[in-house]
């Protein structure tokens, strides 16, 4: 077999790839905007089309000190977010004034076959500079034979910097259709929340 090389002018010539190169682009679905809002939720385009579901959390901001950033899935279209799930978590942290530092596993922000909503962060502070941002991505929602896992990284920033560790299933082998992001109390003050199917 050949190998074929290329030099960096007819790189910069190449405007499309062949059809037969998967590039794996994520393609941006919906997105939502949060104003004061108490939940946000993606309750269509989570379907077959693609093999994983990403979410992106640009900016949120809690309207109350002090609150994490959850979720939830729905198998019945978003009527009601109680799926059992069993999750891990574990975060890293670093004091603004450089009093302490840390590396935890979180044991009151797991879940072993439990409905609640999963804590995708340490508590986010509602200064007007604090917010949180990272991602979740889901695999084979659609999956009617396997659970479905899911993976989540966010950092949130109050009086020190969280980098926070999630993952887990979701413990059905129904569909999960629908997924709905809240803080533990309070609103979602502001913040963007981009949906992206990844083939």
């Amino acid at each position: 077999m050949a190998i074929n090389f290329a030099n960096n002018s007819s790189l910069a010539n190449i405007t499309t790839l062949p059809a037969s190169i998967s590039g794996g682009a994520m393609t941006l679905i919906s997105e939502q905007t949060a104003s004061s809002s108490a939940t946000l939720d993606f309750t269509s385009g989570i379907d077959s089309t693609y093999d994983s579901y990403v979410f992106k959390f640009i900016n949120c901001h809690p309207s109350i000190n002090n609150a994490s950033f959850n979720f939830q899935g729905s198998t019945d279209g978003g009527s009601n977010y109680n799926t059992t799930m069993t999750t891990t978590w574990f975060y890293a942290g670093h004091s603004e004034n450089d009093s302490g530092t840390y590396l935890t596993y979180g044991t009151a922000a797991d879940q072993a076959q439990g409905t609640a909503f999963q804590k995708l962060s340490a508590g986010i502070h509602n200064n007007s500079d604090d917010n949180l941002n990272g991602t979740l991505e889901i695999f084979n929602p659609s999956s009617s034979t396997f659970v479905k896992h899911f993976i989540s990284r966010t950092v949130a920033k109050g009086d020190e910097s969280n980098d926070n560790y999630i993952a887990g299933y979701f413990n059905t082998t129904s569909v999960i259709n629908a997924i709905r992001f809240q803080m533990s109390s309070g609103n979602i003050d502001s913040g963007t929340i981009k949906m992206y199917g990844v083939a």
